[in-house]
């Protein structure tokens, strides 16, 4: 942790659990605001600690875009089932990290339009968003063993179901984490590049040693039963795996494929308006030069389409939900498919 974060007071934040009793409990994460609605008022994160004696930290998120739903839901549905008896360790459970978000159904926090995944390591003099990112990188981060965040593709993506770790200096915390991806028992695993990941809440757990796991588990701003029994099983074999519970982790049927994206150019960015047709469906092989997509000028007929071309050989692992597009907006994004995946 920097100087300067170690001087920076204390989170504003408190906790209505303890975090070092042994038990179930259910609380919430307390951040006072003062609104027009509610002069004296909090957020009120939810959050669930179940701990059974010694052994190591695992810390569950969802909801840190509130409109990615596998996470939330499969975390809502851990809290009220997970017993301590089956716990050797402890798990912190919060379903809905940017809970203004959450309840809001939208990416950002309607409070401070702020993305919590963009806004780590976080201030605690900062705006809401900010000031929830502080509390995660000073007071969960630094109690936790492993952490799995949950996401999907929310409103504007669908993506291919996979479990992701990064490219790291430290190759004992990557392979630990490239471990863990694999385990998570998606259909897909990965290594996934990251267009910028210098405030992600990834790079904030990273950076203290933390062995971090992160999903896209489809999208659309819904989820369906084959993406929660996904998110459901990956959750328990994730705790399986770093023995916080006994079980034998459950791999998909038909195996797993794993992905990688060594740059960015696995991205495919709109440079124009219009509305968007693909050619090709997740999980379809692509080839470099292979037409992937046309974006039409809707201010005109007659006027042809402007083509998108794969830059890559690969599969396309996530593609823009809705059709209408914007210039920079992302179209697609094609992985190679690799025969293994080692740190």
């Amino acid at each position: 942790m920097t100087q300067q974060a170690s001087t920076r007071r204390p989170s504003p934040v408190s906790a209505t659990v303890d975090f070092d009793a042994d038990g179930v409990q259910h609380g919430f994460l307390k951040l006072p605001i003062s609104t027009d609605i509610s002069a004296w008022g909090a957020v009120m994160i939810p959050v669930t600690v179940v701990k059974n004696g010694d052994g190591p930290t695992a810390l569950l998120t969802g909801g840190n875009h509130g409109d990615e739903y596998e996470g939330i839901t499969s975390l809502l549905k851990l809290s009220s089932a997970l017993k301590a008896e089956e716990v050797s360790g402890r798990v912190i459970i919060v379903p809905c990290m940017n809970t203004p978000a959450v309840m809001a159904g939208t990416r950002t926090s309607p409070m401070d339009k702020g993305n919590l995944n963009r806004s780590f390591p976080g201030d605690p003099d900062g705006g809401v968003t900010a000031q929830i990112a502080d509390y995660f990188t000073r007071v969960l981060v630094p109690m936790s063993d492993v952490v799995l965040d949950l996401h999907s593709g929310g409103r504007t993506l669908d993506i291919l179901p996979f479990a992701a770790s990064h490219v790291l200096d430290d190759k004992n915390q990557q392979r630990a984490a490239l471990d863990g991806a694999k385990a998570f028992g998606a259909p897909y695993a990965m290594v996934m590049f990251e267009l910028d990941a210098e405030r992600l809440f990834d790079t904030a757990c990273e950076r203290q040693g933390k062995v971090f796991v992160a999903t896209e588990l489809g999208g659309g701003g819904t989820s369906t039963p084959q993406s929660m029994a996904i998110a459901e099983r990956g959750v328990r074999n994730f705790l399986i795996h770093y023995g916080l519970v006994e079980g034998e982790v459950a791999m998909p049927d038909g195996g797993q494929v794993y992905l990688d994206m060594p740059d960015a150019r696995c991205y495919v960015q709109s440079q124009h308006q219009g509305v968007l047709e693909l050619t090709v469906a997740l999980g379809d092989a692509v080839q470099k030069g292979q037409t992937i997509a046309y974006v039409y000028d809707m201010s005109r007929s007659g006027a042809e389409p402007v083509a998108y071309k794969a830059e890559r050989d690969g599969v396309l692992m996530a593609r823009r939900a809705p059709s209408l597009i914007n210039m920079g907006d992302t179209l697609a994004v094609i992985a190679d498919v690799v025969d293994r995946l080692e740190a």
